[in-house]
């Protein structure tokens, strides 16, 4: 196989070629500038060489604090030459909180309260010892704060049978996810617990029980003690620091609005 100047040259993978077609072209980073202003009753918008930052919905991006327009300033600002959306986390979740949540938080106030049945930390290995050990050390000291700072007592059980939680502790986690109305903190309370499985931890986080690397410990008991054993899964890993990086921004967000 030759090229355009009649050089000999390796073919090509045809899967990395397929793989290559089939991603997304990213914009070129259009903008030189990036700053915060003031925009109206205390809010905050974001300009892109004088241009107000729109979210996909062509709603003006308005932030409620300084320091949460910031952090999606910053993101907005270490772009390269590229525009590269899933290096912008923040970003996409006040995208989603302002143009969704704001109109109807009910919905994802609820996709949460769905895990008050399923949540991670109520479930327990049989075996092994160790991994039982783990599990008892990390996460029931999680549902003793539970019961005692919510009145959310949880009942655990070994394996994946579902167990029917009692009434009040779910009527108490749904009281308490309300604490925290602003359609951002949503935002960021509903990744903290689809990526940790576990409402009752992204509560512990919004409480300030936890900081964010504790809550993530935490939640990954099981996968690390599978690597102690069986060592390092590359694609795994890989989409765990993708999954660290989205929970991080989450936190910041939330936190810039505390």
């Amino acid at each position: 196989m030759k090229d355009n100047s009649g050089n000999d040259v390796a073919p090509r993978n045809p899967q990395i070629a397929a793989q290559e077609a089939m991603r997304p072209k990213l914009p070129t980073r259009f903008y030189k500038e990036v700053s915060v202003s003031e925009h109206k009753d205390g809010k905050f918008a974001i300009h892109l060489d004088g241009k107000q930052v729109k979210t996909p919905a062509r709603n003006i991006l308005i932030l409620p604090a300084r320091n949460t327009a910031q952090i999606v300033a910053d993101e907005w600002n270490a772009q390269k030459d590229r525009i590269d959306p899933a290096k912008m986390p923040a970003t996409r979740l006040v995208n989603t909180a302002c143009d969704a949540i704001a109109h109807e938080p009910q919905p994802v106030i609820e996709d949460m309260l769905k895990f008050a049945s399923s949540d991670l930390l109520c479930y327990r290995a049989f075996e092994p010892d160790g991994l039982v050990e783990l599990q008892t050390r990390y996460w029931d000291p999680v549902l003793d704060w539970a019961a005692e700072e919510l009145a959310a007592h949880f009942e655990t059980t070994q394996g994946l049978v579902q167990i029917v939680q009692p009434k009040a502790a779910v009527a108490a986690l749904s009281q308490t996810v309300r604490q925290w109305p602003d359609p951002i903190q949503i935002a960021a309370l509903h990744t903290f617990t689809n990526l940790t499985g576990s409402l009752i931890l992204a509560l512990a986080i919004a409480s300030k029980h936890l900081d964010a690397a504790q809550a993530w410990k935490i939640a990954h008991v099981d996968e690390d003690w599978n690597t102690e054993r069986w060592g390092e899964d590359y694609e795994a890993k890989k989409r765990l620091e993708s999954r660290w990086v989205e929970f991080q921004a989450a936190h910041r967000l939330f936190i810039s609005l505390t």
